[in-house]
C-alpha cells in the first residue's frame, strides 16, 4: 500500500527535490507574470460586469455612470501599483503588506493585515473559479447543472499543479495567461476600430430592457450616491491580487527587487489597458445585464433556467460576428482558463504568507515546512479545502461570493501604505544625502496618496457591502486574528515551560529505575522485551499481566514457572475485563511523588508487513502508550518483533521513482513496515512526537 501511494504521488507531483535545488525554482519575469499576476489580469473579465450589475438595479437610466466609475478604478489601480513598487524595494524579503505593517505599525496590526489577506486569498480562489465556470456555461449552457462540481474539481486540479512546485505551475499557467491577454487585446483593438469606422458592434442584449428593482427606482440625492458608490466598490475587484508580487519577491531571480518591480509595472499596464478596453466595448455595444435574468424585458428564452451570458462573452460575440464564430469560442476558452488559473495568485501568496506566520509562531509550524517539490504543501492544501468548502456552500455563484470579496485587499492596501509612510519618515530622519532624500520624499508622497485613497475606498466598501454579506468576511478575519494570537500565546507558554536556563541542574540521574514489562502470553516478543529490560540494569524489574480470562492467566503463570524465568510475574485483577486502565493505575502507583524515580514500561509488540493485517490484531499497546504518555516520570519503550511479512517487506529492493535511475537519483526512502533493524528499540518519552515505534503500523501488544 505504501509503495502504491508513493508511486501515485511521484506520478502526480514528480520526483522529490533536494533542498539545494531551491535556487533552480526561482522565476524569470516571463514566468513570474502569469504566476503572480493572473488574478489582477483576469479580473477584467468580471470587474466591468460587476459595475453594470449594480447600476442596472435602477434600470438603464444609470448606465452612463459606468465610464466615470471605470476611470476612478483605473486611477486607483495606478496609484496602488506605484505604491507597491516602493514596497518591493523597501522589503525585498517578501511578506508584502504583512511585513510592512508588522515592522512599522506593530505585530498586532500586522496580524490584522495577515488575517484580512488570508480571507481574501481564499475568496480569490472561490470567485476566480466560479467566474471561470460562468464563462464555460456561457459557451455551453447545458453545463449549468454541474456548476458546483466543476468548480470544486478545478480547485483540486489547481492544488495538484501547485503541489508540483512554483516553477512547474509557472510553466503550466504561462500559455493560458498570455493567450488571454492576446485575445482580449485583439478583441479590444478590433471592436474599437469597428466603432471608429462607423460599424460599432452591437451586443445580443442591446435591445433588451431592464425592469428596475422596486427598491432602486427613481433614485436621487443620497440614494443615487450610494448606488454609484456600491457600483464603484464592486468594480474595485479589478485591484485584487496586486499585492501578490510584493509577497513573493523571494521567488524572483536576482536582482529580485528590480525584477519584481518590473513585473508589477507590466501587470498594472496590461490590466489597465484590458479593463479600459472591455468597459469601453461594453458601453459601445450596449451590453445589458441584470442580477436577475427575469428583470430583462424583450427576451424570448426561459429566464428561470437559462443563464445570461457574461459581459465579456457578449462583447466577444458582438465584435467577432456572433456566438458561433471562432473568435467568440477563443475568448470564452481563454477567459475560462485564465479565470480558473487566476486562483494561482492565491495559491502562491497564501502559502508564502502562512509560512511566514508559522515561522513567527502565529500558525502551526507545519505550514512552514516545504514538501517534496519545495512548495509549501500544507498551505496549498489548507487553501484548497477552504475554497472548495466556500464554493460548495455558495453553489459556485459569483453574485453570492462577490460580497465577501475585496474587503481584505483594501484593508491590507490602507495599512501597508500607512506603514510605508512611517518607514520613509524613519529613513528620512537618518538620511543625509540630498539626492536620496528627494527620492525618499517622492516615495513617501506616493505611499501617502495611496494610503488616503485606499482608506476612502475601504470605507466605501464597508458601507456598501457590509450588510450584503461582507460582515461574514469581517467575522472570519476577526476569528483568524484571535486564533493566531492564541496560537502565539500557546507556543510562547510552551517554550517558557520547556526552557532550561541551567542545563546542568536538569542532568540528574534517576534515584531509582523501575522497569515493568506488560505481558499477555509467553512468546518470543515477550522474551525479547525481558532481555532488553534486563540490559537496562534497573533497580527493580517485574512482569505484569492483567487477569481477564482466569484460565489463560493460570496457564501463563504455569508456563512462567516451568520456564524458570527469574523475573517476578505480577497478576492484576480486572473484574470489568479492561486491560489498559488496571495497568495504568498500577504503574502510576510505582513512582513516588516529588522524587527522581523513573518508571520504564517496556512493551513487547510485533510488526506486520501489510496494512490489512492490522484488522486481524488488537491495538492494546497503542492504547496503553497513549495513556502512559500523560503520566509524569514514566518512560515508554517499544521493543518490536518483526513478523515474517514485515521481514519480507524489508527485503524488497528499494523502489525508484519514475525517471530516478535516468536522473541518477537515489531510490526513494522506504515507508514499508519493518524497514528498521530487527533489533531496534524505539523510545517515546511523552514528548508528543509520535507513538515511538518508528514503524508506522500501529503497535500490537498481544496476538
Amino acid at each position: 500500500m505504501a509503495r502504491t501511494v508513493d508511486a501515485v504521488k511521484r506520478i502526480l507531483l514528480g520526483p522529490a527535490l533536494r533542498s539545494a535545488a531551491a535556487e533552480e525554482t526561482l522565476l524569470p519575469k516571463r514566468l513570474a507574470l502569469p504566476v503572480f499576476a493572473s488574478d489582477p489580469l483576469s479580473s477584467v473579465a468580471y470587474a466591468t460586469q460587476e459595475i453594470l450589475l449594480v447600476l442596472t438595479l435602477g434600470g438603464l437610466a444609470y448606465l452612463h455612470y459606468t465610464k466615470w466609475i471605470a476611470a476612478v478604478v483605473v486611477v486607483l489601480l495606478a496609484v496602488v501599483v506605484l505604491s507597491y513598487r516602493q514596497v518591493v524595494y523597501a522589503y525585498p524579503g517578501g511578506g508584502g503588506s504583512y511585513e510592512v505593517v508588522s515592522s512599522n505599525l506593530g505585530p498586532n496590526t500586522g496580524l490584522v493585515v495577515a488575517a484580512a489577506l488570508m480571507v481574501d486569498y481564499i475568496m480569490t480562489v472561490a470567485v476566480s473559479v466560479a467566474s471561470g465556470v460562468d464563462n464555460i456555461i456561457s459557451a455551453f449552457p447545458a453545463a449549468h447543472s454541474y456548476r458546483t462540481v466543476m468548480a470544486v474539481g478545478f480547485v483540486a486540479l489547481l492544488a495538484a499543479v501547485n503541489l508540483r512546485g512554483i516553477r512547474e505551475s509557472g510553466r503550466v499557467f504561462a500559455a493560458p495567461t498570455y493567450l488571454f491577454v492576446a485575445g482580449v487585446g485583439i478583441m479590444c483593438v478590433t471592436g474599437l476600430l469597428r466603432w471608429a469606422v462607423g460599424d460599432a458592434p452591437v451586443a445580443e442584449s442591446a435591445a433588451y430592457g431592464i425592469t428596475p428593482d422596486p427598491a432602486d427606482t427613481d433614485l436621487a440625492g443620497f440614494a443615487l450616491i450610494m448606488l454609484v458608490l456600491r457600483a464603484f466598490s464592486s468594480g474595485c475587484t479589478a485591484l485584487t491580487g496586486v499585492e501578490a508580487i510584493s509577497n513573493g519577491v523571494p521567488a524572483f531571480r536576482k536582482p529580485k527587487s528590480r525584477n519584481a518591480a518590473t513585473t508589477l509595472t507590466a501587470m498594472g499596464g496590461i490590466a489597465i489597458a484590458m479593463f479600459s478596453g472591455v468597459t469601453a466595448l461594453a458601453l459601445i455595444s450596449d451590453v445589458h445585464i441584470a442580477d436577475d435574468p427575469c428583470r430583462l424585458t424583450g427576451t424570448t428564452g426561459n429566464c428561470a433556467n437559462e443563464p445570461q451570458r457574461t459581459v465579456i462573452a457578449q462583447v466577444a460575440a458582438a465584435v467577432f460576428g456572433g456566438d458561433h464564430s471562432p473568435g467568440f469560442f477563443y475568448i470564452q476558452a481563454a477567459t475560462a482558463l485564465i479565470l480558473v488559473l487566476a486562483a494561482n495568485t492565491a495559491f502562491n501568496g497564501f502559502p508564502q504568507l502562512t509560512s511566514i506566520l508559522a515561522l513567527r509562531s502565529y500558525l502551526p509550524r507545519q505550514l512552514h515546512n516545504r514538501g517534496d517539490r519545495l512548495a509549501y504543501s500544507n498551505g496549498i492544501i489548507a487553501l484548497s479545502v477552504a475554497a472548495a468548502g466556500l464554493l460548495w456552500v455558495y453553489h459556485a455563484s459569483v453574485t453570492n461570493l462577490i460580497h465577501l470579496y475585496i474587503l481584505g485587499v483594501f484593508t491590507s492596501f490602507t495599512l501597508s501604505q500607512t506603514g510605508m509612510v512611517r518607514h520613509w519618515n524613519r529613513t528620512l530622519a537618518t538620511e543625509t544625502d540630498p539626492a536620496r532624500r528627494r527620492g525618499q520624499r517622492t516615495a513617501r508622497l506616493i505611499n501617502g496618496v495611496g494610503a488616503v485613497v485606499t482608506a476612502l475606498v475601504l470605507v466605501v466598501v464597508l458601507a456598501t457591502k457590509f450588510l450584503a454579506g461582507a460582515w461574514l468576511a469581517v467575522a472570519a478575519a476577526v476569528g483568524l486574528w484571535a486564533t493566531m494570537r492564541g496560537i502565539r500565546r500557546r507556543y510562547t507558554s510552551t517554550a517558557r515551560e520547556l526552557d532550561a536556563p541551567d542545563p546542568r541542574s536538569e542532568l540528574v540521574r534517576p534515584s531509582r529505575l523501575q522497569v515493568v514489562v506488560p505481558v499477555s502470553r509467553l512468546h518470543k516478543p515477550t522474551l525479547r522485551a525481558l532481555s532488553y529490560a534486563r540490559a537496562l540494569s534497573p533497580t527493580s524489574l517485574e512482569a505484569v499481566t492483567v487477569r481477564v480470562e482466569p484460565d489463560e492467566t493460570a496457564d501463563l503463570q504455569r508456563r512462567w514457572e516451568d520456564a524458570e524465568i527469574d523475573v517476578p510475574l505480577k497478576v492484576i485483577d480486572s473484574p470489568r475485563r479492561e486491560i489498559t486502565r488496571p495497568l495504568v493505575d498500577y504503574i502510576r502507583t510505582l513512582r513516588r511523588a516529588g522524587t527522581h524515580d523513573v518508571v520504564t514500561v517496556v512493551i513487547p509488540e510485533y510488526v506486520v508487513g501489510h496494512w490489512w493485517e492490522h484488522l486481524l490484531h488488537n491495538q492494546s499497546a497503542l492504547w496503553l502508550k497513549n495513556r502512559l504518555r500523560l503520566t509524569p516520570g514514566v518512560v515508554v519503550t517499544s521493543v518490536p518483533w518483526q513478523l515474517a511479512s514485515a521481514t519480507r517487506a524489508a527485503r524488497r529492493p528499494p523502489w525508484a521513482a519514475p525517471g530516478a535511475v535516468r536522473r541518477g537519483e537515489p531510490p526513494a526512502g522506504r515507508t514499508d513496515a519493518g524497514s528498521g533493524s530487527p533489533r531496534r528499540h524505539d523510545h517515546d518519552h511523552g514528548d508528543g512526537d509520535g507513538d515511538g515505534d518508528g514503524d508506522g503500523d500501529g503497535p500490537t501488544l498481544t496476538g
